[in-house]
């Protein structure tokens, strides 16, 4: 599939996905290796309150979809069983989701064999149950990612949806995920680097998936850190994110903020990587209780860095737009809309 000029965030995806459910439309997410489109058809699924089965057809038979062949002696013929994964309404319930990742690195064969599933909703003697709706998700073949030209007959069966890195959409959710707020700073301060496919034949590079994992060693000790973030994202981005770390290491003090938010340093324009580090860290650590004096900090910081403080804070905590200082914000802010 070639790359849509409608392509869209995860978070526009996420709600069109709701929509295309609900009207019980099949749906096919279009996107670069590791940007979360598994993901979020996960967390769609949650939000409906609806279980989902991950059928991987890259790693089936045509077999698989059809069922083994059963020959009924009685009466002279044969029955094909269809797996049991696949969903039955007394084993798995009467809704759900049926994933079908990573289809267009399927066999043709086996893309073949969904083409009734899709569009009839059965394949073989099996017959999907009423309430259950078909989402699939794979990689452009501009990703080199394994993924083979999907038959237009199949492609016809399915409304698409083609899925982009976000900023913003990563950054919220990194927020309201728990991701280290040093990772948020860092790919909020060098963008490019949100998802940045290698040029060669690198095996580490940046994914919006790998800065999630990165996370999970930004405390590594000093001297093994660049070497263990190097083997996720690659030597490049490695290098970039460690500079950045030792400034986040010599940043005024959170706790010194929040004693007293009127006289610690505030990082001057001229240190960019310094101020979204200290507003990532704000925003983390702020509370219905202390977003006041986080506020009262921010707003000596430029415009730009406090409506990004405020912003990650009730993304990652709506309750916080019931405090005084959001209201306060919010009057001074009119044009950002949450």
């Amino acid at each position: 599939m070639t790359t849509n000029s409608q392509a869209m965030s995860i978070e526009t995806a996420a709600s069109c996905l709701v929509e295309y459910m609900k009207a019980d439309i099949p749906v096919f997410l279009w996107g670069a290796p590791g940007i979360g489109k598994s993901e979020v058809i996960d967390q769609v699924a949650k939000s409906l309150d609806l279980p989902v089965i991950d059928f991987r057809a890259s790693l089936r038979d045509p077999v698989d979809l059809r069922g083994l062949p059963l020959v009924d002696a009685k009466n002279g013929s044969t029955r094909w069983l269809p797996p049991s994964e696949l969903p039955d309404a007394k084993r798995h319930g009467e809704r759900g989701v049926l994933k079908l990742d990573e289809l267009n690195v399927a066999s043709q064969a086996v893309q073949t064999a969904c083409f009734g599933l899709v569009l009839e909703r059965r394949v073989g003697e099996y017959e999907l149950p009423k309430g259950w709706v078909i989402v699939a998700a794979g990689n452009r073949l501009a990703d080199r990612a394994s993924a083979q030209r999907m038959p237009t007959a199949l492609r016809n069966r399915f409304a698409h949806l083609e899925v982009e890195p976000s900023l913003d959409a990563w950054s919220h959710w990194a927020s309201k995920s728990g991701v280290h707020p040093a990772v948020i700073a860092f790919v909020r301060f060098r963008p490019e680097f949100l998802h940045k496919m290698p040029e060669g034949e690198q095996n580490g590079f940046p994914t919006p998936r790998s800065w999630v994992k990165v996370a999970k060693i930004t405390d590594a000790p000093d001297a093994t850190r660049m070497h263990l973030v190097s083997g996720l994202i690659g030597e490049g981005p490695a290098t970039e994110f460690e500079a950045f770390m030792r400034i986040w290491k010599q940043l005024p003090s959170i706790d010194g903020i929040f004693r007293d938010p009127k006289s610690v340093h505030v990082p001057p324009m001229g240190e960019p990587a310094a101020l979204y580090a200290v507003s990532a860290a704000l925003a983390r650590r702020a509370t219905k209780d202390n977003i006041a004096k986080a506020y009262e900090y921010a707003k000596r910081m430029p415009p730009e860095f406090t409506t990004l403080m405020m912003t990650d804070a009730i993304k990652r905590d709506p309750k916080l737009k019931e405090t005084k200082a959001f209201t306060e914000w919010a009057v001074n802010a009119k044009e950002v809309t949450l």
